[in-house]
This record gives C-alpha cells, sequence and structure tokens, in this order.
C-alpha cells in the first residue's frame, strides 16, 4: 500500500495564535483511548494539546465532546451544535473513521454528513481543525481503504473550502507502526497520543517540541507461539465483544456522556496540573 507524505495545510507560523478556548469533537479517538491515566480516565492528544495552549493563555477553556463508538450522524446531532453554541477560537473534528470501517457503509452519506459538520462549524471558531486519521497497516485496513482514501478526500475538499487546517496523521509512517497502537489494535498508545499532540501543536504555527516524524527503533519480531498468544489475547478481550456489539446494534459509547461537556477553565480538567500557589 502506497503512503503519501506527511502534510499539513498549516500556515508556516512561528508561534501558535492567542487560542483562549478549545472544543474538540469526535469518537475514542479524540475521547483518549487508550492513553489511560492512574485513576483510569483517558487523557489523549486533545487533553495534551489543551494543557499546552493553557500554559501560555490564563483563563484558558476546553471542552471536550468526543463519546467512544460514535458515528459521523451522531456526531452531527449530538456534538456539532453543542460546539457552535459555545463561539470557541479553536474547534478540532475528527470523526467518520468508524462509519468506514463497518460492512455496508455508505460512504458518500459519511462524507456528505462530514461536510455538512464542517459547514456549521467553520463560521462559529476561529480555527477549525480537521484530520486525515491515523490507521494501523494490517489487513482490515487494506480491505477498506477504497472507503478510507474517499473519506480523506473529503477532509481536504472539505477544509479547502472552509479554510480549515488539515493535518495529515494517516501519511505519517510512524503511526502506522503496529507498537503505536494499543492491544485492541483499534486505538493509540501514550506515545502515539503524544506524537498527534505535537502534530496539531506544529499545524497550528506552535515551534516544534519533539520530532512526531522519527521511527521507532527497528522492531524486533516476535517468536510464533508468542504472536498466537496475542492473537488469541485479542481476539477475546477486543475482537469478539466488538462483533457482539455489531451484531447486537450497541456501541461501545452507549450511555456514555461527553468527556468534558463544558467549555470550563483548563485547570478544572482530569490529569490538569493544580494552579500554582499565590504567595501571601
Amino acid at each position: 500500500m502506497q503512503t503519501p507524505p506527511p502534510r499539513s495545510s498549516a500556515p508556516a507560523v512561528s508561534a501558535v495564535p492567542g487560542f483562549a478556548s478549545f472544543v474538540a469533537l469526535g469518537d475514542s479517538f479524540t475521547e483518549g483511548m487508550s492513553d489511560r491515566l492512574p485513576d483510569g480516565s483517558y487523557r489523549g492528544w486533545a487533553d495534551l494539546l489543551a494543557g499546552r495552549l493553557a500554559a501560555g493563555t490564563p483563563g484558558f477553556r476546553y471542552a471536550n465532546l468526543a463519546v467512544r463508538g460514535k458515528l459521523i450522524r451522531q456526531i452531527a446531532d449530538e456534538q456539532v451544535d453543542a460546539a457552535v453554541a459555545m463561539r470557541p477560537d479553536l474547534v478540532t473534528l475528527v470523526g467518520g473513521l468508524n462509519d468506514v470501517l463497518r460492512p455496508g457503509c455508505d460512504v458518500e452519506a459519511v462524507c456528505a454528513l462530514l461536510s455538512s459538520c464542517v459547514e456549521r462549524l467553520a463560521p462559529a471558531c476561529g480555527q477549525l481543525v480537521l484530520m486525515r486519521s491515523p490507521i494501523r497497516r494490517g489487513p482490515v485496513a487494506t480491505r477498506v481503504m477504497p472507503r478510507i482514501d474517499r473519506l480523506f478526500a473529503e477532509v481536504a475538499a472539505a477544509a479547502e473550502r472552509h479554510g480549515a487546517v488539515v493535518v495529515d496523521l494517516y501519511g505519517a509512517e510512524v503511526l502506522g507502526d503496529r507498537r503505536m497502537w494499543a492491544d485492541d489494535r483499534l486505538h493509540l498508545t501514550d506515545d502515539g497520543h503524544t506524537r498527534v499532540a505535537e502534530a496539531v501543536w506544529q499545524a497550528l504555527g506552535g515551534p516544534a517540541e519533539s520530532p512526531w516524524l522519527d521511527p521507532l527503533p527497528p522492531a524486533v519480531r516476535a517468536g510464533w507461539a508468542a504472536r498466537r498468544t496475542a492473537d488469541l489475547r485479542f481476539a477475546r478481550h477486543h475482537l469478539l465483544p466488538w462483533i457482539g456489539r455489531r451484531l447486537t446494534g450497541r456501541s461501545s459509547g452507549d450511555g456514555l456522556p461527553p468527556k468534558r461537556p463544558e467549555l470550563l477553565p483548563y485547570a478544572d480538567a482530569p490529569g490538569a496540573p493544580a494552579p500554582a500557589e499565590t504567595p501571601s
């Protein structure tokens, strides 16, 4: 499978503009699975990006409306209007990949919904950011690649129409490395989320703080028995439950609220550092 070189439509500037508020929309990728904190909650790239943006902006506010398992129709119906009402400086929207991975997906309908989301969000925020999502290289991605290509083409076209920044995570070879993916083979590790946060930071014009495109060290191939054990563990703990949800029409996000539904000061975010004490 030929991978295009990484690219971004971000302007070449030396510092991030003064974003005072940030709202993130999407599914499990933006919720932060599987970058788990000690208390069992998820951090993820959006929280990491919010922390960076908050560091130089007193009173910075952050909301994360993402919920795992959401399809683009649910993002459009449940998250977009809420984000528009907040009128934030910065919005990130990542969605549609859950749809195109499903058998029988109507990719044109998915693209139309994505375009509608962009059309509603772009005028309501200072800067909209879209992404070509990272994909774990393997047979599943290969089978649905025509649909993924169509989705990513719509991301680029919608961004062009509405002045959004596109961050190309799919084109980054390192994010396709299997070692960047958690045991469920669907979500990035903490290192993966850290690199995504750096990618978005740089796309917004922030000075590079780490080389997010650097490859991992050469892999040491596990033995046959270890690979089969890992495959069986994956099937038992992740694949079979996923199939069960598909057959029964359920989602991993059913009944879960948005991660951070209100646009509140970043200091109130889970995992955020406590405010420094003021000397008396």
